[in-house]
């Protein structure tokens, strides 16, 4: 079967397809040939150092084409999410890492869902209710954003979106932000609750933000950038809380995965959450979408199709 694989020799970040063996069949396996994988940050930069040959992916979705006892029947369409090896015409998946979904819901949407929906589902989580609390989320121009936003808004929250550009924030509001700042800075009103992607001095910023018993999830660090801050901006609140979160740790350890993935997807059937595209092109294209989705061009996910 073909595959995408790291193909450093065409530059740095880039892919090629090439000839890779077939799954194996595993126990508590399924078998999927992939119709669509969506991008993400973290595989895309790992791609830029990269040894030849890495497989990377890790979102997918598809149809069932081989499976076992207890598992989706052959023929279900799914969504999934693999430790590497997505970008692939067929990948094995775990039992626990799959979701059927809905027949209205095209594969290229499915796709999106497993890390930036999980992770924005995940980290939303930690705050138990926020019913009426005051919520910020930085980068939420990106993938896990805009989900974040959504779902914050549907829980309840008051959703203050934080982008880098005035143009990046554009749409925000109707995905049901109350406000949108471009950049988050350090003094102002506090969040009861802030998601932070951003890390450097927005990191710091929200640790400054925070209320008094709040809690600061941080799961990503696009700008590249350490974090200094003075530690007693934050303990001085009161009795805040800053929580790491990662989404490969959880799906690895089972705190998050078949369920989570199928109520996602029921909810972007029902209309309910909106799953933004802004870059879809067959897996041929790659390279180019790697480039978009690293260099900031894309507003929402980025798509391949297999074929």
């Amino acid at each position: 079967m073909r595959a995408l694989v790291a193909a450093p020799e065409l530059g740095a970040g880039a892919v090629e397809l090439r000839e890779v063996d077939d799954p194996m069949p595993k126990a508590k396996h399924a078998v999927v040939q992939v119709a669509a994988t969506s991008l993400n940050r973290g595989e895309c930069g790992a791609l830029l150092t990269a040894v030849d040959g890495w497989r990377p992916g890790w979102d997918l979705s598809g149809a069932v084409v081989a499976t076992g006892e207890g598992l989706p029947p052959i023929g279900t369409r799914v969504v999934g999410w693999v430790n590497g090896g997505a970008w692939a015409e067929r990948v094995a998946v775990r039992a626990d890492h799959l979701a059927p979904i809905p027949d209205d819901l095209s594969h290229e949407i499915a796709s999106t869902l497993p890390v930036a929906g999980l992770t924005a589902a995940g980290v939303l989580s930690i705050a138990g209710s926020i019913l009426g609390k005051h919520v910020a989320i930085t980068g939420a121009a990106g993938g896990v954003g805009r989900f974040a936003v959504q779902l914050a808004s549907l829980a309840g929250a008051h959703v203050t979106a934080v982008v880098g550009s005035a143009e990046r924030g554009q749409g925000l509001a109707e995905l049901g932000a109350d406000d949108v700042e471009v950049g988050l800075e350090p003094e102002g009103d506090p969040f009861d609750f802030v998601v932070e992607s951003v890390g450097g001095a927005s990191l710091a910023a929200a640790l400054a933000r925070v209320s008094h018993d709040g809690i600061v999830v941080t799961f990503g660090n696009s700008s590249g950038e350490p974090t200094t801050f003075d530690a007693r901006t934050f303990y001085r609140r009161g009795a805040p809380e800053m929580v790491g979160y990662f989404v490969t740790h959880e799906l690895l350890q089972g705190r998050t995965g078949s369920s989570q993935l199928a109520a996602l997807a029921s909810l972007v059937a029902e209309g309910r959450l909106r799953s933004e595209v802004g870059l879809q092109v067959p897996w041929s294209e790659a390279n180019a979408a790697i480039a978009a989705l690293l260099e900031r061009r894309v507003r929402g996910k980025a798509v391949l199709t297999l074929g």
